[in-house]
């Protein structure tokens, strides 16, 4: 069902082959690439098992290495040998130590599908649900086109202020009683002394005269 209808779990997903034994205990489920050229490995289970995984990492392991050689092979196909494969893991259910297994892993790319199967009269099939995925289609399309370089245009320069910083204000020290002062208007005026005489003056005693004697007449 799943490869009748595989665009269901990405668009422009295109079928090269399925049922490829990797080794004794493994089998590589389904090979196809999308519209970049790039392998995808889809790795199906019907319970929830995490041995899926291992089975998943054991066939991208595999196709890693002969990719070129199926590129040669499926001639027909536009395979890109220089990107490195990508897995699709769909079961019923996931158990929550391999979400945390998957969303750990670096440079390895898997999403996680849950498939559940759904009959109404005569129609069937599955009805697939992203569980865990890196980046959209249309998204990783984007990244991959090379951005339009952008005329630089000179940008101001914004001086950075000073980061306030929290001062101890000097508490003013008590100021001591001042006396009060009457206004220019309020002073009272007094007169001037009166000057002394000339006598008061010096201090030198003066001499007294003697009497003048009266003359008298005959």
């Amino acid at each position: 069902m799943i490869t009748n209808e595989i665009d269901k779990i990405e668009k422009d997903l295109t079928l090269i082959c399925s049922n490829i034994p990797v080794n004794e205990q493994a089998t590589l489920d389904i090979l196809c690439h999308d519209s970049d050229g790039q392998l995808v490995i889809v790795q199906l289970s019907v319970n929830e098992d995490d041995v899926v995984l291992l089975h998943g990492l054991q066939s991208l392991d595999y196709i890693d290495k002969f990719k070129s050689f199926l590129k040669a092979t499926y001639n027909k196909h536009k395979i890109d040998d220089e990107a490195k494969p990508r897995l699709i893991l769909i079961a019923p259910r996931f158990s929550g130590a391999l979400r945390l297994a998957v969303e750990g892993m670096k440079g390895i790319r898997i999403d996680l599908y849950e498939w559940e199967y759904l009959k109404l009269g005569d129609h069937k099939g599955l009805r697939l649900q992203p569980i865990f995925t890196w980046a959209p289609a249309e998204k990783s399309k984007e990244k991959e086109e090379k951005p339009v370089e952008k005329k630089r245009e000179p940008k101001l320069v914004k001086k950075k202020e000073p980061a306030p910083t929290l001062e101890k204000k000097e508490e003013p020290e008590p100021e001591s009683p001042k006396k009060p002062e009457l206004p220019e208007e309020e002073i009272p005026q007094f007169p001037p002394p009166p000057e002394k005489p000339e006598e008061e003056k010096s201090f030198k005693p003066k001499k007294e005269e003697p009497p003048k004697r009266k003359l008298k007449l005959f």
